[in-house]
Order: structure tokens, then sequence, then C-alpha cells
């Protein structure tokens, strides 16, 4: 059988795809700053309009849905020859802050190649493996397919996920997508299994006064430190009682943010004090049984220092473990070995994805696989080597030719 570079069959779908126009693609999107910020109008909506116009240019059915002011998700569908099953490709368009630009060694939002890599902000996280998408499936329609593509540029995966929650709330959602592939920056690893997160809000509530006169009123600061410390014991006993996730890792319990008071005073004492915490959670980790011990924790710590307290879960995102037997993974893992000649590396996901929102709250399975350093998301100089996204489409084209089949 003839091969083209890859070692794909030059008759496939994978053989279509062109470095240049992934590139390319990846390399625009890049260029785009599509940052949550405070005063913000729109975030997502320049590379919705990229990718909406691309997609239209193909003769696709595109949605455009504004989920909250200024995020916007972008979906294509795909119609192939015939009746078949239904494959989705999952990515998204808002990337974090840059930071300080003269952090960079070069320009945050440059979008070009130097050295074989993609440069700029979201190149691994994930504008690479947003076009890798777009062009595989491009490809397959092509070459010709039964059953389904659904091509999802969602937004808002950096925060809330509210982009994730409105599509999986869709008809488009509930029509029989059977699988999904969110292509994330992974390395290469095919991940089945994600953390959980919990995001939690400690609030106590005192009584105001001034700070010469602590007498008079109830300080919920000192009981900020009690309940640190005993969040740092409930971490280690649950950690012991877990294990080690052999793909996930370790469980943990992450204060990130302490505020005391809405307009903060040194000679006042503050009538509240809040706590945030960042809980990554595994399997071996129930978040109903580990939400009752923050809970109880919480109301020790008020009641030994005659506080208030309420107990907020802002978001509630369990962990996703999706079978390696399944038809998408299967067909995932079947076109990493066509493609890349090697056999495919297992891994987890450190953190949640879009993906752990489509399983929780549509039921689908997913599979994360994608271009770009796993350790790289978020950091200064964010890079992604051209080699690999060029690699991610031609996997993406040959597993979805796998999981739908060829045109009848």
């Amino acid at each position: 059988m003839r091969t083209v570079a890859g070692g794909v069959p030059a008759q496939s779908a994978a053989a279509l795809i062109e470095e240049q126009d992934v590139v390319d693609l990846a390399a625009a999107l890049v260029r785009l700053r599509t940052v949550v910020e405070p005063g913000t109008a729109t975030v997502e909506g320049p590379a919705a309009d990229l990718l909406a116009e691309r997609m239209r240019s193909y003769g696709w059915e595109v949605t455009v849905t504004e989920v909250a002011p200024g995020r916007v998700n972008v979906v294509g569908i795909v119609t192939g020859d015939g009746p078949g099953r239904t494959l989705m490709f999952e990515g998204h368009t808002d990337v974090v802050t840059e930071g300080d630009a003269a952090d960079w060694s070069f320009d945050p939002y440059a979008g070009d190649v130097v050295d074989g890599m993609l440069r700029g902000r979201g190149s691994a996280d994930m504008k690479a493996g947003v076009a890798a998408m777009v062009c595989a499936a491009r490809a397959v329609e092509q070459r010709g397919f039964t059953g389904r593509i659904i091509v999802g540029a969602l937004a808002d995966e950096e925060g809330m996920m509210l982009g994730a929650k409105a599509f999986a709330a869709s008809p488009i959602a509930r029509s029989g997508i059977d699988g999904v592939i969110v292509c994330e920056p992974e390395a290469g690893e095919i991940c089945t299994t994600a953390k959980g997160a919990l995001r939690v809000r400690i609030r106590f509530t005192g009584v105001m006064a001034h700070g010469a006169m602590p007498q008079i009123g109830r300080n919920p600061i000192p009981a900020v430190g009690s309940l640190l410390i005993g969040l740092g014991e409930l971490q280690t006993q649950i950690g012991l009682a877990a294990g080690t996730h052999p793909e996930l890792g370790d469980f943990s319990l992450t204060p990130t943010v302490l505020a005391a008071g809405s307009a903060p005073q040194q000679n006042v004492i503050p009538a509240d004090a809040d706590v945030y915490l960042d809980v990554r959670t595994i399997p071996a980790t129930p978040h109903p049984g580990l939400k009752h011990l923050i809970e109880r924790l919480a109301a020790n710590v008020a009641a030994e220092h005659q506080l208030a307290v309420d107990v907020h879960i802002i978001d509630d995102r369990p962990p996703v473990e999706t079978p390696r037997d399944t038809a998408v993974v299967t067909a995932l893992a079947a076109a990493h070995r066509t493609v890349t000649g090697a056999e495919p590396v297992f891994g987890g996901v450190p953190g949640s994805t879009d993906g752990t929102i489509l399983t929780r709250d549509a039921g689908l399975a997913t599979v994360v696989y994608g271009p770009g350093g796993k350790w790289i998301a978020h950091q200064v100089d964010e890079v992604c080597a051209v080699e690999d996204i060029v690699t991610a489409a031609r996997v993406y084209a040959t597993a979805a030719e796998a999981f739908l089949g060829g045109a009848s």
C-alpha cells in the first residue's frame, strides 16, 4: 500500500491534509487575542468569526451562539453520504492572559513559526488543536464518509465552561453523538481519564468593629488560620485513604484566594472573610462525601470562633473515566498507530476539560488527545511544534474514518 508522509495510506483522508493549511489556520487563530479581561466586550468573537467563515466556505451547516455576552460558540455540522455514527471534535477558542508581555522572549501573539515551532499564547492551549480538528473534518468530508461530524469550537473553557454547558444543553448534543475527541494539548497521549474539580468558597461572618476595640466585634480572620490548618490535615487524610491514581496522580485541596472585608482597612475588623479552594479529585475521592467533610470542618471552625459560615460550591466537575474499549477510544488508538507507527501512550488529564462537562451534563463518551506539550499551557513563551499539529490532524482524520466508516 502506497503511503505519504507520516505513514498514512495515500488514499486516506489524512493524505489530503496539507501542512501549510493547518499551520496557517492555527497561526491566524493565535494572532487573535481572545483573552478574558475585565471590561472586555467580546472574547471569542474574532476567532469565532474566522472559524464560522471557514466552515461556511466548506458548505457546512454552521450555528453561532452567544452563550453569554461576548462569549461565542461556533458549531459546524458535516453530513456524510448516508446514515451512521456521529463523531464530535471539540476545542475552545478562549485563552488565558499572557501576563506581563515583558516576561516573554517574543510577541505573545506573534502567530509565527520559528525553528519548527508555532509561537504565541494559545498555540498549544489550544488553537493548534482547533485548527487540526477543522482541517481533519474537511479532509474526511472530501474523501467521503457515512454519518455525521460535529466540529465544536466552544467558549469559556478557561473559566466556568459556559460554552460546554450551553452546548451540552442544546438539541445538537441530544441528537445522538456517539463519541467526542477533545483536542486539548496532551503531548500525544490518549487521555481517557481526567481529574475532577470542586471550586469552593467558604465565608466566615462575624461583627465589624474598630481595630482598637476588638472585644466589641467578632473577627473572622483568626478562623481563616484555623481553617487552613484543618484543610491541610484533611488533604493529608484523604490523600492517604485514596492513594495515587496510576494516570491522574494524587488528590489535592488547594486554598487559592483569601479575602477579608469588601473594603479592607487596617484599623477595621472586617465583618467577613472568604477562603476559596481549588480541589482536584480522582475517582477514589467521590464528591458528595468530600463536600460533607469540607462543610463539617468549616462548621466546626465557625462554632469555635462564634461565627456564621456559608460553604458555597461554585462548580462541581466530577472525574472522568472512559473505558479504553469504548469505540471512540479504540478508533483513536488505531489511528495513532497508523499515523505515527508507535503504540499509543495512555494518560490522564491533570485538570478538567470541556469533555468533563460533556460527559457530566450530556452523558457523552469523551477522550482527550491533541498537539502541544502537556505542561506548557498557561506559561510564558508558549509554543507548539508544527510537526505535532500536522500529526494530530492526520490522526483525527484517520480516527474519524475508522469510527464512521468510508462512503458507501
